[in-house]
């Protein structure tokens, strides 16, 4: 036995010995060999030297992409980063900000805009990749017409997105059409706002598109922040397969950064297929899971179901200040444009405060409800909470990405719904769970 675990350290010394590391800064070449005296200028031939456990470390400073850089066009695209190179299972190809200085690479895109293309800053059919630690900015849209561009588009499997900043462009933050088992972990999507097509309604940039085709299972946004995006936070309209929401927030979507009205304005919008005959619904109908979620401010609702086919699953969920704090919206399968009070949906433990409305379409007869604020007859108040300060929704992250931990809607200690909730197998404090998304500590 002894032996064996000598061999088995050894042989992974010896993979992690032969990974290769390169580096790319903005005063880099291509004709360089990566170095970290000698750097790449770009990812894409880095991308061309990788195999699979090396690390592209990426210098910090402000990368202007140009048209030039454009990779691939398909399917109606320009492609600037095209990330076609996969790892494997125990070694992933990284792309990594360098952080030993606290650098901070930022992509800056503004001046791509090819003509009739959808632009792409990052579009991802790789697999065993995972990308860390830096921004995306100012990507444009080009096309009047119904359209769309995004930071990152990814096709691939078993990937992780983590700590990317996507602000202050035209384009959706992150869109997921196809793979498994990807992770976007800790990411923020902020002031995206399209302006130029559709009379610049801003109607179809969201924070987080999340529509994966059939087969496309098991993937996970967590820890991930959605504010001032032009139409919505987190978007499943055209989601096949279930995906999980875990620990999110949405703020201020529908909205720009000066509170003018946009698009649609839903923190979470989980469902979709509300014009689409049965015939051409999924089989089954993906039932989303949305658990200790926050959705503040948001245009139109907090926490939306979008005229579904059957319910999800809403855990332990806060809503603050939204029109409608929780709609649980359903329609007929049957009938394309008979929408019907919500049913099917598990609601959990879920808590919401002074919005406009709290609840609007849920049929509480065909709903699985327990010890959730509305079905306790529990009302909060301001006094419930530590603090109600919005401008920390927005505050810096912690070291290692995750959120900023502060007292938003956090109980305090003597609040009516502390202990107010239900065992459903997560972690607690105290003789029950606490109603929301965030435990009091008591």
């Amino acid at each position: 036995m002894k032996k064996l675990i000598l061999l088995a350290l050894f042989s992974a010394q010896c993979v992690f010995a032969f990974a290769k590391v390169y580096y790319v800064a903005t005063d880099g070449k291509d004709d360089n060999p990566g170095t970290i005296t000698k750097p790449l200028a770009t990812i894409q031939k880095a991308q061309s030297l990788v195999a699979p456990g090396d690390t592209v470390y990426i210098r910090g400073g402000v990368y202007h992409m140009t048209e030039d850089q454009i990779s691939q066009k398909l399917r109606g695209y320009a492609c600037v980063s095209f990330l076609d190179k996969s790892g494997e299972p125990g070694k992933r190809i990284n792309y990594w900000a360098y952080t030993k200085d606290k650098e901070k690479p930022v992509f800056e895109y503004s001046a791509v805009k090819p003509a009739n293309f959808r632009v792409a800053a990052f579009y991802v059919t790789g697999s065993w990749i995972h990308l860390k630690g830096f921004e995306v900015t100012g990507v444009q849209v080009t096309i009047k017409t119904h359209t769309q561009s995004e930071c990152f588009e990814n096709h691939g499997s078993n990937n992780i997105y983590e700590q990317l900043s996507m602000h202050d462009g035209m384009a959706i933050g992150f869109y997921l059409l196809h793979g498994s088992d990807n992770l976007i972990l800790n990411c923020d999507a902020y002031r995206n706002y399209d302006n130029f097509s559709e009379n610049g309604r801003g109607g179809n940039t969201d924070g987080f598109g999340n529509h994966p085709q059939p087969g496309s299972k098991g993937n996970i946004f967590r820890g991930c922040r959605a504010w001032f995006n032009s139409d919505d936070g987190y978007d499943c309209i055209n989601a096949y397969e279930a995906t999980v929401f875990d620990h999110c927030w949405a703020m201020y979507n529908g909205m720009d950064s000066n509170f003018k009205s946009a698009g649609d304005g839903n923190g979470f919008k989980a469902g979709g297929y509300a014009r689409r005959p049965a015939s051409e619904l999924p089989n089954p109908i993906p039932q989303n899971t949305i658990q200790f979620c926050l959705s503040v401010g948001n245009k139109a609702n907090g926490f939306y179901s979008n005229h579904h086919i059957v319910g999800s699953f809403w855990y332990n969920n806060s809503a603050y200040k939204n029109t409608v704090n929780f709609n649980m919206l359903n329609r007929l399968k049957d009938e394309v444009n008979a929408d019907v009070p919500g049913y099917g949906h598990k609601m959990r433990n879920n808590l919401g405060f002074a919005g406009r409305k709290e609840t609007d379409m849920l049929d509480v007869s065909k709903c699985d409800l327990s010890h959730n604020y509305f079905d306790m007859n529990l009302t909060a108040t301001a006094d419930d909470f530590v603090s109600l300060d919005e401008k920390l929704l927005t505050a810096p992250r912690k070291a290692d990405g995750s959120l900023p931990d502060n007292g938003f809607m956090k109980l305090k200690p003597g609040s009516q719904f502390v202990d107010k909730g239900v065992d459903i197998g997560f972690p607690f404090k105290g003789k029950a769970p606490d109603l929301g998304a965030f435990e009091s500590g008591k």
